[in-house]
């Protein structure tokens, strides 16, 4: 018995010691570390785990016509790790190769019988285990399924003495051996899942560390709090590069290599243009065809070898990506991919809080209300003055626009902040154009392009007006040729466009690269806000286009 024992330690070993190299084996990890498995990981599990059983009979030792194995290792791991199914197959397996190698065996039959069942009794313990006490059970498992199958072989095999002789000499080596070994290959095993949670500690605490660093700087999001951003990131996951962008501009970036200065705004990378479409992370290394990373020196090229490309997200829309370049393969590891999600997480939600505040903070200071719905009083003087010239020559218009004036003044002192129907703001925008043609006569014509079915749509209030006061005031008015505005609104793919054009004097690239960068004073701050609000709330503000002669200021809407 002592020496059958001997032999019966030195294959569980083998076992254990496939079990170490399996628990190495990234494909492997991958499957073990999942919540619940699919049918392909299920068929894996089934794949290796009888294959362990398979090979503990095939090193199995003869006695008296038996096979003294460690098979029942392998058949009650995938039942307790992997469930019913990849018990099941397993024990199959196991059992009908038990069976065929040895037809003719005194014990082949009970021992192929024992195996499948012990694949479901395994599978039926997996469902009363946890992945702390998985090891007891399969040490009570390995203990029951042994028994079963000496109970067999004294029930079936024949004659009955050479099966007592049988049990009697293989029953202790057996039963103990197969239990300690289940338990020793479930504790290794489940060490996977271990190694997972304490990574999964680690990163939360690198998450939170970079959540604190960062957070100061989302409270006024621009270029350079955005570098910060990205340098933070940098430092904490050892990257060479660190790129934050919109929807079409780089936003902010860090690098401490020189080679890897971004000479460009715009997004050139088809990786990147990728993310922001479809909204999946992206994995890139020098197999990818679609890693083509852009930059104005060949260095750069040769020097990234891979990247991480996060989506940054408002609810379910994609608003920008978080980029992560590193000089080598090795630093696409579990753990900065699995931070570079959360990061994405952490952006996406600090840019939203950020808006929030940003609005709340307009809100606050009454900026919404009262430089969107300013009532200029040269304006109001003039209208007055209009209306008082038409008295006594037309009562009846300046009856008319006296009514303009009051729609545009409820309007402006009525909404302020709110969203309104199309048609309402149209009202609007056609009470002040009434005003100043009767102000400005033949010297001015407004056309209208609206799109009738889609007048029951929802915008900003005061935004469409302060384009039209621009458009008349300095594109028409300024110009000694000009004297068209058309306003259009129409359907689009990405919502409903809406445009003011002119063809006056035009506006100057540097006041519209001004108010892009929100540092417009004077006379142009309607424009500003304007656009300042349509970005807070559609993540794109508004379009300026010179067209030579005139100007053209379009936004979109979501419909």
């Amino acid at each position: 018995m002592m020496i059958l024992a001997s032999h019966l330690l030195n294959n569980m070993g083998y076992v254990i010691a496939i079990a170490f190299i399996l628990s190495k084996l990234k494909g492997f990890q991958k499957i073990m570390q999942k919540e619940a498995f699919n049918f392909n990981d299920k068929m894996v599990l089934s794949f290796i785990f009888s294959s362990i059983a398979i090979l503990g009979t095939y090193v199995g030792v003869d006695y008296n016509g038996a096979i003294a194995n460690t098979r029942n290792i392998g058949v009650t791991v995938a039942g307790i790790l992997g469930g019913p199914i990849v018990g099941l197959v397993s024990g199959l397996l196991a059992g009908v190769h038990r069976f065929l190698i040895d037809t003719d065996g005194v014990t082949s039959i009970p021992c192929a019988i024992s195996t499948i069942l012990g694949g479901l009794i395994a599978g039926f313990l997996y469902r009363k285990s946890n992945i702390k006490n998985r090891y007891i059970y399969g040490f009570i498992g390995g203990i029951i399924i042994e028994n079963l199958s000496m109970l067999l072989i004294l029930i079936m095999s024949k004659p009955f003495y050479v099966a007592t002789d049988i049990v009697k000499n293989i029953y202790v080596p057996m039963v103990f051996t197969n239990a300690i070994g289940i338990s020793i290959v479930i504790l290794i095993t489940e060490n996977i899942r271990n190694e997972k949670e304490k990574l999964a500690g680690i990163q939360s605490k690198l998450a939170m560390e970079i959540a604190n660093k960062t957070l100061p700087y989302f409270r006024e999001i621009n270029t350079d709090s955005l570098k910060e951003v990205c340098k933070i990131i940098s430092d904490s996951l050892g990257a060479d590069l660190v790129v934050i962008t919109d929807k079409e501009n780089i936003t902010g970036y860090y690098t401490k290599e020189k080679d890897l200065e971004l000479t460009h705004n715009k997004i050139l990378s088809e990786a990147t243009k990728y993310v922001l479409k479809s909204g999946e992370l992206m994995i890139c290394d020098k197999k990818d065809d679609i890693i083509n990373f852009v930059c104005s020196t060949e260095k750069y090229v040769k020097k990234i070898k891979s990247a991480i490309i996060a989506p940054l997200k408002e609810a379910d829309d994609v608003i920008g990506t978080l980029k992560i370049y590193f000089s080598t393969e090795k630093q696409l590891t579990e753990r900065n991919k699995y931070l570079a999600e959360g990061l994405s997480t952490l952006i996406s939600t600090q840019m939203e809080i950020s808006k929030i505040e940003k609005i709340k903070e307009m809100a606050d200071k009454a900026e919404i209300r009262a430089l969107q719905a300013q009532i200029n009083p040269h304006f109001l003087f003039n209208v007055l003055h209009t209306i008082t010239s038409f008295v006594r020559i037309d009562p009846i218009k300046a009856r008319e626009i006296i009514i303009d004036l009051s729609t545009y003044l409820r309007h402006n002192l009525e909404n302020g902040d709110k969203f309104v129907k199309l048609e309402k703001e149209l009202e609007q925008v056609r009470a002040y154009v009434n005003i100043e043609l009767a102000r400005f006569g033949n010297k001015l014509i407004v056309e209208y392009a609206i799109d009738e079915n889609i007048n029951s749509i929802e915008l900003p209030s005061l935004t469409i007006q302060p384009l039209v006061e621009n458009a008349i005031k300095h594109g028409i008015l300024e110009s000694t040729t000009g004297n068209t505005v058309v306003i259009e609104v129409k359907k689009c793919d990405e919502g409903i466009k809406i445009s003011v054009e002119d063809n006056g004097s035009g506006i100057d690239e540097k006041i519209i690269e001004k108010i892009y960068n929100h540092t417009i004073e004077g006379d142009k701050i309607g424009l500003l806000n304007v656009h300042h609000r349509l970005e807070l709330i559609y993540n794109k503000g508004i379009k300026i286009e010179n067209l030579n002669p005139g100007t053209k200021m379009s936004f979109i809407i979501n419909d």
